[in-house]
């Protein structure tokens, strides 16, 4: 006997194509970003979502490691439908995959920086676009080696509660560090580099410019996208959203929560304006659903991803 009952078409595994909304019920079926189809074929892909499920360099409560998995299972409540505030669904012009996760041998973690690096080298030596899913914030630095090694130094655009620019040897694996390792090693243009809703303090700047967060109501929206244009130009840069940058309460799904952030609505206008920057890679990280309620944090983190994805579809549009 058949039935006429229609059946979840599982487009994360078998999808027919790596473009268009899969439309399937929001509480069932195989969990990937946006359902997109599980591939490591990068022919013809013009965006791969690769999740990084690290967090051994936190310096207070851990718990990222379930960042991909969180944000993947939030995302589903967006899938199928025009995404706002686009007005259009960003798959059906750019082809997208999930590329699964970063494979790493967990007790060796001086092994793992090179391990995300190779793996995220990979991907780039297709010309295909990457956005990581933390993990923790220590991961942005090996990221950011292997967008070097293709694209040369870049601008760096961080989102976040801490300058991440504390002293380091060197060997060190910490998530407060990577950002004047990446200084000092000509990774990323302090000149044309820009921190967003710094509420704490380091010994050093490094040379980049920051928006504190008790800045946020006198420039005003407007105000914050002017100065992270006039900073970065037209050069090529790479945008990192600490999900931290968030007030703890839109984001207490997290490792190192500072209050007086900024609202999911205020971070989420500021990035939508951002289209015109030559974004060549990005990421969000230190999601911890542990600690989240109702996936307030992981919906914000997805939301994140889903209007830089929503840059690139409107970048390709306009160029096609």
């Amino acid at each position: 006997m058949t039935s006429d009952l229609p059946r979840p078409t599982d487009n994360a595994f078998l999808g027919k194509s790596v473009k268009g909304g899969s439309h399937e019920p929001t509480y069932a079926g195989a969990l990937s970003f946006m359902r997109r189809r599980y591939s490591r074929d990068l022919s013809n892909v013009d965006l791969a979502i690769w999740g990084i499920p690290f967090d051994a360099s936190v310096s207070n409560r851990p718990g990222a490691r379930f960042g991909p998995q969180g944000v993947r299972r939030a995302s589903a409540i967006f899938d199928g439908d025009p995404q706002y505030p686009f007005q259009m669904d960003p798959f059906e012009n750019l082809a997208c995959v999930d590329y699964g996760d970063c494979v790493f041998d967990y007790g060796k973690n001086a092994d793992i920086p090179g391990h995300i690096q190779a793996q995220a080298s990979t991907i780039l030596s297709s010309d295909t676009h990457l956005f990581s899913i933390g993990g923790d914030h220590f991961v942005t630095y090996p990221l950011l080696k292997a967008h070097v090694a293709k694209h040369g130094p870049l601008a760096l655009v961080q989102f976040d509660a801490h300058q991440d620019t504390w002293s380091d040897e060197g060997d060190r694996i910490d998530h407060g560090t990577f950002t004047g390792r990446a200084v000092r090693e000509g990774l990323i243009d302090a000149d044309r580099s820009i921190q967003i809703g710094i509420r704490t303090h380091a010994p050093e700047t490094c040379g980049l410019e920051i928006i504190y967060g008790h800045e946020m109501d006198d420039l005003g929206i407007r105000g914050v996208v002017e100065r992270i244009k006039n900073r970065v130009g037209e050069g090529a840069a790479y945008m990192t959203f600490d999900i931290d940058c968030l007030d703890p309460a839109f984001a207490p799904g997290t490792g190192t929560p500072v209050s007086g952030g900024l609202s999911s609505r205020e971070a989420l206008s500021i990035l939508r304006e951002l289209g015109t920057l030559n974004f060549v890679g990005g990421d969000v990280v230190e999601v911890a659903p542990a600690y989240d309620h109702a996936d307030i944090t992981s919906i914000a983190g997805a939301s994140v991803a889903l209007t830089y994805i929503g840059l690139l579809a409107e970048r390709k549009s306009k160029a096609t």
